[in-house]
């Protein structure tokens, strides 16, 4: 496989990945460039790469930043803002899990949260009250877990991963 074949499947299959991360597709498909591009990357060459507009960059690079994946490089001399992406893999895989549990976890805990102090007075309301207690409580473990794999030394991480597959 040449080169430019590889790099334009990375792209497309690390565009899907982004949807599943819960971003859009372009998001990571400018992560997938510049995760694979050795030097910083200016909009214009993001734009020319990528076929896609200024704006899209711009927002896209932007979700980016937030997330810790990429982060602005200047250029003595020039007025252009360039962007490299977090090469540490373990530190993406960190940042990722970070967002999603951000976006999805914490949000489904606090309702938990507020509807496990409904009132037991029936049958219903019993197995309602323990199938959410059994909930909170299982996503209450899990919420510390993630918390201590994103708060946790990488070294560590790899460390217990090379454990558990050997």
């Amino acid at each position: 496989m040449e080169l430019d074949e590889g790099k334009r499947q990375f792209i497309e299959s690390w565009g899907q990945l982004g949807i599943n991360w819960g971003t859009n597709k372009t998001v990571g498909m400018v992560h997938a460039l510049l995760l694979m591009t050795p030097t910083p990357m200016c909009s214009d060459e993001i734009m020319s790469q990528l076929e896609i507009s200024r704006g899209n960059v711009n927002i896209n690079t932007r979700t980016l930043i937030d997330w810790g994946l990429v982060y602005k490089k200047f250029k003595k001399g020039e007025r252009k803002e360039y962007f490299i992406a977090e090469k540490d893999v373990l530190k993406i895989f960190k940042a990722v899990i970070y967002q999603r549990k951000k976006k999805e976890f914490d949000p489904m805990l606090k309702v938990l949260e507020e509807i496990k102090s409904v009132e037991r007075n029936c049958e219903e309301s019993n197995e309602f009250c323990n199938v959410v207690n059994g909930l909170y409580q299982f996503s209450n473990q899990a919420d510390k877990a993630l918390s201590n794999l994103i708060n946790t030394d990488s070294k560590w991480i790899l460390g217990a991963m090379m454990r558990f597959m050997h």
